[in-house]
């Protein structure tokens, strides 16, 4: 996800930005949130955002560990690990927790907590009474060597997963495609893998390969601390040398990964069901992501912005409004990933059109975007909006902590973070004209093709969804 989205997805009410008078620019400030960042003899880096508008703080440690540093056949581990981290824990140093009780613990706070899972890391959150900090990162650092789940709890969870699979995957025709879509985008590459994992290995799952996948990526030295909210840098450093100091390093495996091979011929993946009452189609492109191309990253970034950012976005405006092609049409890019990340169009016809006249339509916008270029009021527009949204986010609660931890545990540094608004306004329409040709051309040769999903209304079948290994379905996947 993309820093500007980021910072737009937590925003507080605010006073509005100031703009230049001469010129309508942001008035971004030097830094976006002036964090402080420390190191603790044991490699856990500590990152402190103050923000004194209320008595709160919002607690996140971020694991560089995810599903895609799983054992080949174990897929699912990293999630299910996430699952298990709440299923009691037993530590001399912080204390006994038992299953189930730490979320209890958090609530008879007045917080609340959570914790997700991606390809690249593991993060676990708390936002409580800012007083109470100190009790959840002792609760924290005790997980973080010391989770012990009974065995029942361990085959109890494995059933919660299994089921949160059916629910979320098998029994929507929308992830099924998403899920086929990225294994055909990401070959020979575990991007390629949901990141719930595949049913019948997640069935497999044992505690011995938690406890292994656990002992080896869990420790200080493969984490980042991120608080954010009504403290102070020097309050926090000394309660993570209170509890999350007292736990050793230890030698963590180098992230070492397969790579996709480049493509040779265009695939398109196409699903049929009875409970979609539309097509609509997705094409997805493997792009640099931030730490792999900085530059790439933030042209790709302004793109998106401009020809998917709103109602008078390229897009929009060319396909749904003027044009009347589509109903809906969007463009997402995804920066942040420690690998390759993707560039998304996805688009629904309008009534009168079909799923080809969308897609025609779609490829003569992009061509356009590589033969003219981007002029230099919608480059402007296009920035001053991005920007605003960092400033408008600055101030959010629990925004920085999420911002922050998301690019740095990617691969971005703190600079990279703090003067996003400062390098986005640096990318020219030069830049912006060259990645739509190397990353996005329709008449590219055949080593950079998208993938491209179809997902169509299936005629006289029944209403019901699909069953627990989606059954009710018709998957097809060509080379063409």
């Amino acid at each position: 996800m993309r820093l500007s989205v980021l910072f737009a997805l937590f925003l507080l009410l605010l006073p509005c930005p100031s703009f230049a008078k001469d010129t309508g620019a942001v008035q971004t400030p030097e830094k976006v949130f002036n964090a402080q960042s420390y190191m603790l003899d044991n490699g856990l880096q500590v990152v402190v955002v103050e923000n004194h508008r209320a008595p709160v703080v919002t607690h996140m440690i971020w694991y560089r560990v995810g599903a895609a540093e799983e054992q080949p056949g174990k897929s699912g581990m990293a999630h299910f690990m996430e699952h298990l981290m709440f299923k009691g824990q037993t530590s001399e140093a912080f204390g006994d927790i038992a299953p189930g009780d730490f979320s209890k613990i958090v609530r008879s706070l007045g917080g609340k907590d959570n914790a997700f899972t991606s390809q690249d890391y593991t993060a676990y959150y708390q936002s409580v009474a800012s007083d109470q900090l100190e009790t959840v990162m002792t609760m924290e650092a005790g997980r973080m060597r010391g989770m012990s789940p009974p065995a029942d709890e361990v085959v109890s969870e494995n059933k919660v997963i299994l089921e949160e699979r059916r629910q979320r995957t098998d029994n929507d025709p929308r992830a099924q495609m998403d899920e086929q879509l990225n294994a055909a985008l990401f070959v020979n590459h575990p991007y390629g893998i949901p990141v719930i994992g595949w049913l019948h290995e997640m069935e497999g799952l044992t505690w011995d390969d938690e406890k292994a996948f656990y002992d080896l990526w869990y420790e200080p030295n493969n984490a980042i601390l991120v608080v954010s909210g009504d403290v102070t840098g020097p309050e926090v450093l000394a309660l993570a040398q209170k509890t999350y100091g007292k736990i050793p390093s230890a030698k963590v495996p180098e992230r070492i990964r397969t790579v996709s091979p480049p493509f040779v011929a265009q695939m398109s993946v196409t699903l049929a069901h009875s409970s979609i009452r539309e097509p609509s189609f997705q094409r997805g492109y493997r792009v640099p992501s931030a730490r792999q191309n900085k530059q790439d990253s933030l042209a790709l970034e302004v793109l998106e912005e401009i020809m998917g950012g709103g109602a008078t976005s390229r897009l929009y405006k060319d396909l749904v409004v003027e044009g009347k092609v589509a109903s809906s049409i969007s463009i997402s890019y995804s920066g942040n990933a420690w690998d390759d990340a993707t560039v998304w169009i996805a688009g629904v016809p309008a009534e009168g059109n079909v799923l080809q006249d969308v897609e025609a339509a779609v490829d003569d916008e992009l061509r356009k975007l590589i033969a003219e270029g981007v002029r230099a009021d919608e480059l402007k527009d296009a920035v001053t909006r991005m920007q605003a949204d960092a400033i408008y986010a600055r101030d959010s609660l629990s925004g920085p902590a999420m911002t922050i931890g998301y690019g740095l545990i990617t691969g971005s540094t703190l600079d990279d973070i703090e003067y996003w608004p400062r390098d986005i306004e640096m990318v020219s329409a030069d830049q912006v004209q060259d990645v739509a040709k190397r990353f996005l051309n329709p008449d590219a040769p055949a080593k950079i093709p998208p993938v491209t999903g179809y997902l169509l209304p299936k005629e006289g079948g029944d209403d019901q969804g699909l069953d627990a290994m989606g059954g009710a379905s018709e998957m097809q996947g060509e080379i063409r």
